[in-house]
C-alpha cells in the first residue's frame, strides 16, 4: 500500500519554515492505519520485545496498538510534569525549540527488550532523548520504529541512532 498519499503536509507549522507531516489523515483511514500497525508488528517478530516505549502523543496511537499485537507492555514517555509518580527526565532539542520528556522510574528493567516508537524521525532529538531515558534503566536490547522518517534531514543525533536497528514505514 502506498502510505505517503495518506500523510498530509502542513507548511509553516508549528512555526514558519517547517513542513509538518500530519499522520492524522493516515490514522483516519482504516486500511492505512492497519497497514502501519501490521508493518511495525511484523518488524518486532523474533526480537523478543517485552515493552513498547512510545512518545507523547502521536506515538501513543500506533505504539499502543503494536504493544497489543505483539503481546508486549506499553510504556508512555510524556512531557515534563504529566506523569503522576517518580520519574527520570531528559531534555532535548527539537527542530523548532527545546523540550523535556519523562518516564516512570519503575517502567522498565534491565531484562526488558524495548522498541522505542514514535510517529516521526526528523532531527533525531526526541528519539535520542527517549534512548537516553531507556539507557538510564540499563536496558541492553533496544530497537526503534517510526511511521515517517525525514531522511533528507541529516544530523549527528541521527548518526548516533544509526547504531541501533531501526524500522520506518514511510521515508521522505
Amino acid at each position: 500500500m502506498e502510505l505517503k498519499k495518506y500523510v498530509r503536509t502542513v507548511e509553516d507549522y508549528p512555526i514558519e519554515g517547517i513542513s509538518f507531516k500530519d499522520i492524522t489523515t493516515l490514522l483516519k483511514e482504516p486500511t492505512a492505519f492497519k497497514d502501519v500497525v501490521d508493518q511495525i508488528s511484523e518488524y518486532c517478530q523474533g526480537k523478543g520485545i517485552t515493552k513498547i516505549v512510545s512518545l507523547e502523543s502521536r506515538g501513543f496511537i500506533v505504539g499502543g496498538a503494536v504493544a497489543y499485537c505483539v503481546n508486549a507492555g506499553f510504556v508512555p514517555i510524556r512531557k515534563k510534569g504529566k506523569l503522576p509518580s517518580l520519574v527520570i527526565n531528559e531534555s532535548y532539542e527539537l527542530e523548532y525549540g527545546v523540550d523535556s520528556i519523562e518516564m516512570h522510574v519503575d517502567a522498565l528493567t534491565e531484562d526488558d527488550v524495548v522498541l522505542i516508537h514514535d510517529d516521526l524521525l526528523a532531527t533525531g532529538g526526541t528519539a535520542l532523548a527517549a534512548l537516553n531515558l531507556v539507557k538510564q534503566m540499563n536496558v541492553k536490547k533496544i530497537y526503534f520504529s517510526f511511521i515517517c522518517d525525514l531522511t533528507f534531514i541529516q544530523t549527528e543525533k541521527k548518526i548516533e541512532l544509526a547504531n541501533y536497528e531501526t524500522h520506518s514505514v514511510i521515508q521522505y
